[in-house]
């Protein structure tokens, strides 16, 4: 980035963004705020769950990030027996006969782990350590992961035989959880007409990995109004049954609200969306776009929401 300052820097950035945009739309149709939203926690260095029933191109979205993003991808399918082993790599025997470390495909920029909950426990442990320290320890000795690193996550909603459910210390970790629905009729049409032809269709690099921590770096520095940080905390802590200021649906449907974490992505959520869309400070409606997917994992229903069947979004739409 050969800019002077923040300013001219994030202009460059609105137009690096539309420019990625227009090349993920040569290949994915539709799906514009998935879209947004998974850049969104690429620029504001998290990582996103995405649900979604299968077909809907959640592996093909992330491979085509990657590319135009022009990082190294690796992806990862999550099976009852896989071992921590298979994705961090492992010490083997080398000629000389010395242990030399293997690395496995968690050494990528970007990771697909698909079907994340069908691995056990302890595999997810591993991965866990990896999205929060940016390292991996085997025998003893620690590695670090390459930068930018980014773990995007899918999740089947509905096959829920031979799966373990994720806990909610690693739920946490994921700054989006974001729903993926079926195309329009329209858009249906046209997935099918591209993807039946004999025609190879692929994605340009738009930026670079240098790139990308430098509008991460830029991302950060966008100043937030007290008024903004003050309407950020306050929707979180209303999503607390026991918190003073807590909302009525949340005390009737809630059995546990979302931590700091959320508070904390929710700000760095809200820099992203209103830098993408050419403003130099984030306002509370660029906070209210980021936070259903923020807060629909980090919120307990309780039986009585389950008995109802009121859902999560309802709840957040509520309290916003």
């Amino acid at each position: 980035m050969d800019t002077n300052n923040n300013v001219e820097a994030l202009d460059n950035f609105v137009l690096k963004y539309n420019q990625f945009k227009q090349e993920i739309s040569k290949i994915i149709v539709g799906q514009d705020l998935v879209i947004e939203q998974v850049l969104i926690s690429i620029f504001s260095n998290g990582h996103c769950l995405l649900v979604g029933v299968p077909g809907l191109a959640k592996t093909l979205l992330v491979h085509t990030i990657s590319n135009a993003l022009g990082l190294s991808f690796n992806r990862i399918q999550f099976t009852p027996d896989l071992m921590p082993s298979d994705i961090i790599g492992s010490e083997i025997l080398d000629e000389s006969r010395n242990f030399k470390f293997v690395k496995g495909p968690l050494f990528a920029n970007i990771i697909l782990a698909d079907e994340i909950n069908r691995t056990p426990p302890k595999t997810q442990s591993a991965l866990l350590e990896a999205m929060q320290e940016r390292s991996v320890t085997n025998s003893g000795n620690t590695y670090r992961l390459g930068q930018p690193f980014f773990v995007l996550a899918t999740q089947n909603p509905i096959e829920q035989e031979g799966t373990y459910p994720l806990p909610e210390a690693q739920l946490d970790r994921f700054m989006f959880n974001v729903v993926l629905d079926y195309p329009s009729y329209e858009e249906e049409l046209e997935i099918v007409k591209k993807t039946t032809i004999n025609e190879h269709l692929d994605s340009s690099t738009i930026m670079s990995s240098d790139d990308i921590l430098a509008y991460q770096n830029l991302i950060s520095k966008l100043p937030v109004t007290d008024t903004v940080f003050e309407y950020a905390v306050n929707l979180v802590t209303r999503t607390r049954p026991n918190s003073d200021n807590a909302d009525p649906s949340i005390k009737k449907y809630i059995e546990w609200g979302a931590g700091p974490r959320a508070s904390q992505y929710m700000i760095m959520a809200a820099k992203c969306h209103a830098a993408i869309h050419g403003k130099y400070s984030p306002d509370i409606e660029n906070v209210k776009a980021v936070a259903i997917p923020i807060l629909r994992h980090r919120i307990v229903k309780n039986y009585k929401a389950e008995a109802e069947g009121v859902t999560i979004d309802q709840i957040i739409s509520s309290i916003l």
